[in-house]
């Protein structure tokens, strides 16, 4: 497993292949990483992860718990959590809450323990995390392929959200009001700021700013792979410069963006974005 202190390492190259570039897929409600990693510093998302080992288990470890091995694993958003990949390609797929969030995810796994919130598999679903891998043309399913993956985790986890909940997460998607802050939030719902914040975090996981801060970097990535410079992304999506976004992405992913978003095959809306700029 990593040592202490080690921050994150980039394994370009699996022994003995030649790979394709990392695949980012990037949606309105979906985010999917697929590509090879040695190891990510403690970490926490504004949003549920499924972590998939394509060809065997990767290191996980949770908070200050102890080192597990894991093929697939599904972290609540805010979950602190730790990897140690050993150069091999992994499947990381986001979701966000409007899509059933951790209950479609937990799906995806099998002979599951639970481990301080999160579920650590002995198996689970990998066939389309893999496939998505090692097709170089797979940029040109990988939305189709996401659907069939969540579709079945939701048909096993049916649970519906608060209904004001989902309204505040439609506003936040919609954009409309350029990610409102908590009191127009609340205003918009009819809640309370106490009860608005108790409630969204006991429905998406997360504080509601800690989610708006998710919303905001999956602009700015998605601003990246689609070809703007880390600066141009970083004020477009809302970050006072470029420092900010690089902190905050590394305490989101336990990663500098520079080895994540570089060199990479694109998917989803950012894909069609890039290929409009530049026909």
């Amino acid at each position: 497993m990593a040592p202490p202190g080690r921050l994150y390492e980039r394994a370009d190259t699996v022994p003995g292949t030649a790979p394709p570039g990392p695949l980012w897929h990037l949606d309105a409600r979906r985010t999917c990483f697929i590509g090879p990693l040695t190891y990510n510093a403690p970490h926490q998302h504004g949003a549920p992860v499924f972590l998939s080992g394509l060809y065997g288990p990767f290191g996980l470890r949770i908070g200050n718990g102890p080192w597990r091995s894991a093929r697939t694993a599904m972290i609540p958003a805010g979950v602190v959590h730790e990897l140690d990949i050993g150069g091999n390609p992994i499947g990381v797929l986001y979701i966000e809450p409007t899509l059933e969030g951790a209950h479609t995810l937990a799906a995806l796994t099998a002979s599951a323990e639970e481990a301080d919130g999160a579920l650590v598999g002995r198996g689970g679903e990998i066939s389309v995390m893999r496939e998505l891998w090692e097709d170089a043309a797979s940029i040109d399913w990988a939305g189709a392929a996401l659907d069939d993956l969540l579709g079945f985790g939701t048909r096993r986890a049916r649970r519906a959200m608060d209904p004001r909940v989902a309204r505040a997460l439609a506003l936040l998607e919609s954009g409309t009001e350029g990610a409102p802050g908590v009191a127009a939030a609340c205003a918009q719902v009819g809640l309370s700021p106490h009860h608005f914040q108790h409630l969204f975090t006991r429905e998406v996981g997360v504080p509601y700013r800690r989610y708006r801060a998710w919303t905001r970097m999956r602009a700015a990535i998605a601003a990246v792979a689609a070809g703007s410079n880390f600066t141009h992304a970083a004020h477009a999506a809302g970050f006072c410069d470029q420092a900010h976004f690089t902190h905050d992405f590394r305490r989101t992913f336990g990663a500098p963006p520079s080895w994540s978003l570089q060199g990479v095959r694109l998917s989803g809306d950012a894909a069609r974005r890039k290929a409009a700029a530049h026909p």
